[in-house]
């Protein structure tokens, strides 16, 4: 338990990270838009360079949506995806800049990358993947369970709901009231095996 006003007390901290897990099996309980609204109001106040918040969100809820994702999903991932309540398709722009004058007017900073396809794409997908990480804490502050995942067909992806558009898959997350029950944890690295200090 801590008094200062600046820190997160432990209940806090086991909900966002500590007692957190990664869920695969999904109550059949549905998540209100007002929710996912909610959920967004809280990542998009998450840094990124340059204000840039390159991050673009697709909330599938419905059972066509559903539909359209699923040829691309790997067969593991199918089932836990087909009864999620919500995917979220974790994208970003890749002409995010074109919105940098309105996000970060007290500098030039569009001109930066307009003209640098590679600098472009290397901000967009680290900035993108960053928000993609808000985004999963934000769930678990507004009380939803998340479950972040790769195998899928980044391509199939992106014709199927980007198609015509600047925006490219990155990774997805199922969001809902997870079942009970999750395996047990997995270890982590101790602070010596992953940090330096200098």
């Amino acid at each position: 338990m801590t008094t200062d006003p600046h820190m997160l007390d432990d209940a806090a901290r086991d909900l966002l990270f500590r007692a957190a897990r990664t869920h695969y099996a999904w109550q059949d309980r549905p998540v209100p838009d007002t929710r996912l609204e909610e959920l967004y109001d809280l990542l998009k106040w998450g840094p990124t360079s340059a204000n840039c918040c390159p991050a673009r969100f697709v909330f599938i809820r419905t059972l066509e949506g559903k539909e359209k994702l699923k040829p691309a999903l790997s067969p593991g991932n199918v089932e836990t995806t087909m009864t999620a309540p919500v995917t979220c398709i974790v994208a970003h722009d890749r002409h995010f800049f074109d919105r940098l004058p309105r996000l970060f007017p007290q500098a030039e900073v569009a001109g930066w990358f307009a003209g640098n396809e590679a600098l472009a794409r290397e901000t967009a997908f680290r900035n993108g993947t960053l928000q993609g990480a808000y985004l999963i804490l934000a769930a678990r502050a507004v009380g939803l369970d998340a479950g972040p995942m790769s195998g899928f067909d980044n391509a199939r992806v992106d014709q199927a709901f980007f198609a015509g558009t600047d925006w490219t898959s990155n990774f997805l997350v199922n969001l809902g009231y997870g079942t009970p029950g999750v395996p047990p944890r997995g270890p982590r690295l101790g602070f010596d095996e992953a940090c330096r200090l200098e």
